[in-house]
């Protein structure tokens, strides 16, 4: 039986290479997208080799509309068609108060976050969609509980941009209902990842964890479990949806 493709962005690490482990296990084969860090990229990939995947690394910063094209035809000529997008890439930035961001930082964190996730799912679409030749597939977008709760005086920038997520998940849902695909996203909220370091504090999961109803933060593990669930079969009449994976917050 011929093993599903999936695409998984930003999976060099946290929730993206936790997600990468447990396809593999379920039998996927695997595009593991990464920006910088080559080396980490490699080690997703040979674990997901040892479990018996045929996997690839793929280099492309995706908040870049020539480089997201060249990643999906690299994808087309490395493993074929694509049954699976996973949009994970996506950044923090230094914690700071809405009176304090510039222009530059927000222009970053949306291309990052954003339009990565539009130009991502184009591809996706042009691929899978039936009345183009696919075979329909599956999106899930990794968003944010942020985007409920707004990230005050320290990410509403992006809080923002992964409400942003949250529309496109709906919307392209809507749009592509009709065409095989479905589109649904999961909500991590305080995961134990290095994500916290990138804006500043590295502690933060553990500050945070009397706010949690279940007082401790998650893994990637189990925010990497919804996501297979999306993608599975298990999920066939499910689109449009979002499962927040938040400890209750």
């Amino acid at each position: 039986m011929k093993r599903p493709i999936a695409l998984i962005t930003g999976a060099s690490r946290g929730i993206g290479a936790a997600t990468a482990r447990l396809l593999a296990q379920r039998g996927y084969d695997l595009a593991v997208n990464y920006q910088h860090n080559a080396e980490a990229a490699g080690e997703v990939v040979k674990l997901a080799q040892a479990m018996g995947a045929r996997a690839v690394a793929l280099q492309a910063d995706v908040s870049v509309e020539s480089e997201v094209v060249r990643l999906f035809k690299d994808v087309d000529s490395q493993l074929g068609n694509l049954n699976a997008l996973v949009n994970n890439a996506g950044i923090v930035q230094p914690q700071t108060r809405v009176e304090w961001i510039t222009e530059e930082r927000l222009d970053v964190m949306f291309r990052t976050n954003v339009n990565s996730a539009f130009l991502c799912s184009r591809e996706a679409v042009l691929r899978m969609a039936i009345d183009k030749g696919g075979q329909g597939g599956a999106i899930v977008n990794v968003s944010s509980a942020a985007a409920r709760l707004g990230a005050p005086n320290e990410y509403v920038d992006y809080a923002a941009s992964k409400a942003a997520m949250d529309a496109l998940t709906k919307g392209l849902s809507l749009e592509v209902a009709t065409q095989g695909i479905r589109v649904n996203a999961v909500r991590p909220g305080l995961i134990e990842t290095d994500i916290h370091a990138s804006g500043g504090e590295p502690g933060r999961v553990a500050r945070m964890a009397p706010a949690i109803p279940m007082q401790r933060g998650g893994s990637a593990h189990e925010v990497a479990t919804a996501i297979a669930w999306l993608l599975s079969d298990e999920a066939s009449y499910i689109t449009g949806s979002f499962i927040d994976a938040a400890g209750g917050r």
